[in-house]
């Protein structure tokens, strides 16, 4: 192509081919192979596209009809799965009807045999032994299954049976049960004395720690403990002041001396080892006291005696704790020393010495074949006497003779051949013994 330029009318060759004079674009004979190369790699590239798409579109439905293939598979999975659960849930609803329900309170459990009961009805068959029941006003009662608990809305028209079925036939039970880990589920029948009159004070009336408050507080009644150890009544009136002891007064609590155990008692054969212990220095020509301390260690659950380094005479022990116990896995139960022949008894010596709260006990008259023991507890120095069998097993605990003992032991009427035997003057003592 020849382009005359603007600026000095020159000729420029801008490199094109010669014009061919007898081209006729319109002439359908004319060759265009050079023009069409393009457009046929163009076409080729546009055909070969829309080849890809319609392989795509042939592979789509393939595709598509594997995912469906699987969720067929997944939803199989899950109806048998379900399937399974479902003939779990009913052999175990079936388990759960032919289990007994179970009656629990205060530490006492007990299977309930006759589900056609009402709750009340059970309310009054327990009662002889919890009297805290006998007013059904003052009872209410939950029925825990599993994690399921229920309050009985109608306890004198609701059977304990009913109760039962009604929570193992419910979904919220059955989807319970599936998640719990522990499958031996039980359904416990409690009932609990939710109205009380204690508390519930007049507003004249009040209880008082001390003298200061009670005068504070300007009631016409008001009850007092006083540092003599009694609890006083005062009222408050235009005349004066009247105080009195307390005795029986309503608002207060039933409380008694003693002790409650926390542990359970100091075996038998322990006690038998100490006593062996003690007579070894009451029969050897010393007769002197001696002391043992006893533990209970946490770690392994047990007692454990210990006797620490001491001085002794026959009236007198000076010792000092074994290091060995001074740490938190042993707790310091009881000191325990012996009275040698001497009788059993607390002196004014123990009375000084034994202010540590905890458990003590002299063992005296040790020649003898049983030998006499005396415990007492010291509530921060203030002492108060127990029976030993609270905290001692009684000797001989755990049946330790033989079986075949028992068997040749007979029962019959009381001295019933024998009266006519011992004579006149020995009948009336012999009936006596026998009341």
């Amino acid at each position: 192509m020849i382009v005359v330029s603007e600026t000095n009318n020159n000729l420029i060759d801008l490199g094109s081919e010669p014009i061919n004079e007898d081209f006729d674009p319109f002439d359908a004979e004319t060759d265009l192979s050079n023009d069409t190369t393009e457009d046929t790699a163009v076409a080729d590239t546009a055909v070969a596209d829309t080849t890809v798409l319609e392989e795509q579109k042939t592979e789509t439905p393939a595709s598509e009809e594997s995912k469906d293939e699987s969720k067929t598979e997944t939803s199989a999975l899950v109806n048998t799965v379900e399937t399974v659960e479902a003939k779990e849930a009913e052999k175990s609803q079936q388990g759960f009807a032919d289990k007994p329900p179970v009656f629990e309170y205060a530490g006492a459990t007990e299977n309930i045999d006759d589900t056609s009961m009402t709750f009340d009805e059970l309310r009054i068959k327990k009662a002889a032994d919890f009297p805290e029941l006998e007013d059904g006003k003052r009872v209410s009662w939950n029925v825990e299954y599993g994690k399921i608990v229920k309050a009985v809305g109608d306890p004198k028209g609701t059977s304990i049976g009913k109760m039962k079925a009604d929570i193992e036939t419910s979904k919220e039970f059955l989807d319970s049960f599936k998640r719990a880990k522990d499958k031996n589920l039980a359904c416990k029948v409690k009932p609990r004395v939710t109205a009380q009159s204690k508390g519930t004070v007049s507003v004249y009336k009040g209880v008082f720690t001390n003298m200061d408050d009670a005068m504070a507080a300007g009631k016409v009644i008001s009850i007092v403990p006083a540092k003599d150890g009694n609890v006083y009544e005062i009222r408050n009136t235009k005349m004066g002041q009247f105080i009195t002891p307390v005795v029986g007064c309503e608002l207060l609590s039933d409380v008694r001396a003693g002790f409650i155990p926390a542990l359970p008692r100091i075996p038998a054969d322990l006690l038998m080892k100490i006593i062996a212990f003690f007579r070894y220095f009451t029969r050897h020509g010393t007769d002197n006291e001696v002391l043992l301390n006893i533990y209970w260690d946490k770690h392994n659950e047990e007692f454990v005696v210990d006797a620490p380094e001491q001085s002794v005479t026959k009236v007198s022990v000076d010792s000092r704790i074994s290091e060995d116990y001074e740490n938190s896995r042993y707790i310091h139960i009881m000191d325990v020393h012996s009275h040698n022949s001497m009788r059993a008894f607390f002196s004014s010596i123990d009375d000084n010495d034994e202010k540590a709260t905890r458990l003590y006990t002299v063992i005296g008259s040790l020649y003898k074949c049983i030998p006499e023991i005396k415990t007492r507890i010291s509530n921060g120095g203030k002492f108060w006497f127990i029976d030993p069998e609270e905290v001692f097993e009684p000797m001989g605990a755990g049946n330790p003779f033989p079986d075949e003992w028992k068997d040749k032991v007979r029962f019959r009427e009381p001295h019933g051949d024998i009266a006519d035997t011992i004579g006149d003057d020995n009948r009336e003592v012999l009936s006596g013994q026998a009341g």
